[in-house]
């Protein structure tokens, strides 16, 4: 099993092994630097191919760099966190001909400080995991989009920790009646939704300009229309990066379908280009959501 894109966004490079077939034109050794790289099953399994690299000469350096993929693609924060000792003592003598996935000693630099902030963050001191975090995002800016996910995670848990509920808050209901939150939660499960933007840390201070835009498609989005304007919301998402963060060039294509057009006509909205530079494909059924917003870019 090949090692995934987005583990490949996170190392910043890769060696011309992995891009070539198991097999024909192949050394003993290469075949067993593959096989290292490429191994995603059982502890077990892991062990065995180690094992047989050791046997034909793969260098310690690659075998940690191994690990590390592994247990970063399982998502093995623990484990990870566990290989601190090994990263820092190897810190200043990583040699790039003894590697497998690195390029620049910055890249490797830039995942030593990743394990360590992962370490701080499984230890819960806040200000070692910033700081480690920091100097990982200055030394391979590229890397950011594997660092990203645990700065979301951190800042959501500090967010919900502070969540205060009051279960005696009085609520109307959908044919008007006052009824108690109590009440309305008694014998059902509840779920609390937090909106945060990881792509924008002021936005909390603006957010009178955000546009909240749902489909009723369920039960649940069918109720947003019937919220009063001032009614507390706690929403999460969305993941991923669509954001202005991903952008490479001066040219970009958004393409979306239906209510996907909402995240698209924000991220439009932001982004600096000139005539020509920005392309927005958006195929609808009968008429378009923010057909006047959607003009006003155009122009």
């Amino acid at each position: 099993m090949r090692s995934s894109a987005a583990l490949l966004i996170l190392l910043a490079a890769a060696t011309a092994v992995l891009a070539q077939p198991a097999g024909t034109g192949q050394s003993p050794k290469e075949i067993a630097l593959d096989a290292l790289l490429s191994e995603r099953g059982p502890a077990k399994e892991l062990d065995a191919v180690i094992a047989a690299a050791r046997e034909k000469g793969i260098a310690a350096q690659a075998i940690l760099e191994a690990r590390f993929l592994y247990h970063v693609d399982r998502r093995e924060d623990d484990a990870i966190a566990a290989m601190l000792p090994e990263f820092t003592a190897r810190r200043d003598t990583f040699a790039i001909e003894d590697s497998a996935i690195f390029a620049l000693k910055e890249d490797w630099l830039a995942v030593v400080e990743y394990v360590q902030a992962i370490a701080a963050l499984k230890k819960g001191d806040k200000d070692g995991f910033k700081s480690h975090i920091t100097e990982a995002f200055w030394l391979s800016p590229r890397q950011a989009s594997a660092f990203a996910p645990h700065i979301d995670r951190m800042r959501l848990e500090e967010a919900m920790r502070q969540i205060r509920i009051d279960f005696e808050t009085r609520l109307t209901d959908l044919d008007g009646a006052p009824v108690l939150l109590k009440e309305q939660l008694a014998g059902k499960k509840a779920m609390v939704l937090h909106f945060w933007s990881p792509t924008s840390p002021a936005c909390e201070a603006s957010m009178p300009d955000y546009a909240a835009t749902a489909k009723a498609l369920g039960e649940g989005s069918a109720r947003l229309a019937h919220l009063r304007p001032g009614t507390p919301v706690l929403l999460e998402g969305p993941y991923g990066r669509l954001s202005s963060r991903a952008r490479t060039r001066r040219g970009v294509l958004l393409v979306g379908a239906g209510v996907g057009i909402t995240p698209l006509r924000a991220l439009a909205e932001g982004l600096a280009h000139g005539p020509g530079e920005l392309t927005l494909l958006y195929r609808f059924t009968a008429e378009p959501l923010f057909a006047r917003e959607l003009d006003v870019l155009r122009a």
